[in-house]
């Protein structure tokens, strides 16, 4: 069962959540940050998949600290705009809305923090800066700007060999900078691989790879 609910984070902002609720007992939860599009068709279909798995999950809309319901589209025009409007919110108050969704879900037990290109790069912050169990990071964008502070929980990152935007050497880097982390390389994959309402990106194999690794992990960390 899925809806929308407003929440209110510690400064007073409300926002929109998209909430995915297991069918039987939650088994632990799970925040889902979302890309520069919003939450879009791909986001709220992440976490229902992760509500299948036994998860309650929230998708906090983050860029209601701009405007309510912001929703893009992939094309080259809303991927400058959606760049434009993630520049707009800075890292502390993308965490003030986080922590408001992991406060609401922390009854259910241990929690992961799950983002995907930007909101990998907040779910690295967010796996510093708050308490979650584990963090999953897919095709984190600008990463490096958030060394040298690094995750306090055990954290997965996934990376297309093929992401002009994330270059070998700066996994590398990364890599280094935290080599406690699980880090997993998909041949032939672009940025935004996983996202399957992007047929220019979307690569099937590396997508289900991802998942089952993702899935995994939060078995082993969160329950």
């Amino acid at each position: 069962m899925s809806r929308y609910e407003t929440l209110m984070a510690r400064d007073g902002h409300t926002f929109s959540t998209y909430i995915a609720k297991p069918a039987g007992k939650a088994r632990g939860g799970s925040i889902i940050v979302q890309e520069i599009f919003g939450l879009t068709d791909f986001i709220c279909r992440t976490a229902d998949r992760c509500a299948e798995d036994g998860y309650l999950t929230l998708a906090p809309a983050l860029f209601d600290r701009i405007g309510r319901d912001l929703v893009l589209d992939y094309s080259p025009d809303d991927i400058e705009q959606g760049r434009g409007l993630s520049k707009q919110i800075d890292n502390a108050k993308a965490m003030l809305d986080i922590a408001a969704a992991a406060a609401v879900t922390r009854h259910v037990g241990k929690l992961a923090v799950i983002g995907f290109s930007w909101g990998a790069r907040l779910a690295w912050a967010a796996a510093n800066e708050l308490s979650f169990s584990a963090a999953v990071c897919y095709y984190p964008a600008a990463l490096e700007q958030e060394l040298p502070k690094t995750p306090r929980c055990p954290t997965m990152l996934h990376f297309g060999a093929a992401d002009a935007s994330i270059p070998a050497g700066e996994i590398e880097r990364i890599r280094m900078a935290f080599p406690r982390g699980t880090y997993h390389l998909y041949e032939g994959a672009d940025h935004d691989f996983s996202n399957e309402d992007r047929p220019d990106c979307y690569n099937a194999e590396a997508a289900a790879l991802a998942q089952q690794r993702s899935a995994a992990f939060m078995a082993q960390y969160v329950g």
